[in-house]
């Protein structure tokens, strides 16, 4: 019974991949080869095997992005902590305040004094850290209560705008670099890959960041609150770093009015009519239409590479490069620094092409990406800086 039930399976299988003879003529010479049905069984159980593997690193590409990180929960943890030395240290203040509203004499001197003070930590952290739109964001309150009121509302007032400031630099820090880690997630990347080790420093006389005693002591304030500064000092510094990487990222489109024609990944090649890996992404459009620097970067090279055609290749620091192929003119050279939508060529059909198209691939450490995954951050940074 089972020697039958395996003849009626290879009679199927024999059915499904009958005997196929392949003939291939070059230079005048033609080669043949014979498809025989197990060599089809098993380049279709391969296929399939791929796919399997493709369903599931998806799936949990897409449960990773969904699901909250350690990083993210150590952020949560961080500020549930913060909240709480705010808490005591209000409550510190709040006495403190009773007390000296029973003095007499040296209160407008201290007044004075802490809004200086302020002043001083504000400044510390806009100019310090230089993050984009930190300096109107976190600019601290215009107070005249020292000099136009009773100088205990003074101290209110500022020891308020203090709370105030620390508490929106870092909301404006935390929300900007998770916007910025989302876009380097859609892209395909680790954020934590392209942070730079943090030095801790805060600037000024070599007052370090990780001492909130030493910073606390130079900054004449109270060990709580210079470690709030510290905790938002830093993330300012880390929305700075996020910020400069982002700005090499290539997330413009490399063409205007054009259809894109083939995607990333296998395909059937147009020449051969046989499977075979797309490094990039295609984009069909009229001869000269101009192909456009998608990041700010350096060309490595221009020139002619071996089935791209006519290249030009753009160094983007950090790792990242991109390349342009199959172009009809080039307009830049080796060496020339470039801006985000500069004309670097024209659409053409240099190369191994079956018609004018640009071929644009994105590399990062020597490994083409999906460029389309880079697009897709690109509209999602627009969308959300509108």
């Amino acid at each position: 019974m089972v020697l039958d039930q395996l003849t009626r399976l290879r009679r199927f299988l024999e059915a499904l991949f009958p005997e196929r003879h392949l003939y291939l003529r070059s230079n005048g010479v033609v080669h043949g080869m014979v498809l025989t049905t197990g060599r089809q069984v098993a380049a279709s159980a391969a296929v399939s095997v791929l796919g399997l593997w493709l369903i599931v690193a998806t799936g949990i590409m897409m449960i990773a992005a969904v699901s909250p990180s350690a990083a993210d929960k150590a952020a949560a943890r961080t500020q549930a902590y913060y909240e709480r030395l705010t808490s005591d240290r209000q409550a510190k203040l709040n006495s403190a305040m009773a007390q000296l509203s029973d003095s007499n004499g040296t209160m407008s001197d201290l007044a004075r004094s802490i809004e200086n003070r302020h002043a001083a930590l504000a400044m510390l952290l806009t100019d310090a850290r230089g993050a984009p739109g930190a300096a109107q964001a976190l600019t601290p309150a215009v107070l005249t209560t020292v000099q136009n009121a009773d100088p205990l509302s003074g101290v209110r007032a500022v020891q308020m705008d203090q709370d105030r400031l620390i508490s929106r630099a870092e909301t404006f820090a935390k929300s900007r670099a998770d916007r910025l880690r989302l876009a380097f997630r859609l892209a395909g990347l680790d954020p934590s890959a392209f942070s730079p080790v943090s030095s801790d420093s805060l600037g000024g006389p070599l007052i370090e960041g990780n001492d909130p005693r030493a910073l606390a002591a130079v900054l004449d304030v109270d060990e709580p609150f210079a470690e709030r500064i510290q905790h938002a000092a830093n993330d300012l510094s880390d929305l700075h770093n996020l910020n400069d990487v982002a700005h090499a990222l290539p997330l413009a489109q490399p063409t205007q009015g054009t259809r894109q024609a083939s995607g990333f990944g296998v395909r059937t090649d147009p020449i051969t009519g046989q499977p075979a890996f797309h490094p990039g992404l295609d984009f069909a459009g009229p001869i000269m239409t101009p192909v456009h620097a998608t990041a700010p970067g350096v060309v490595s090279f221009t020139g002619v590479r071996n089935g791209y055609g006519n290249v030009v290749e753009i160094d983007h620091g950090h790792g990242l490069k991109t390349r342009f192929a199959h172009l009809a003119a080039i307009w830049v050279s080796v060496g020339q620094r470039v801006a985000i939508g500069e004309k670097l060529g024209g659409i053409g059909s240099t190369g191994r092409s079956t018609g004018p198209h640009l071929h644009y691939e994105v590399w990062v450490d020597g490994r083409p990406q999906n460029p389309e995954r880079f697009l897709e951050a690109g509209q999602y940074v627009q969308q959300a800086s509108n």
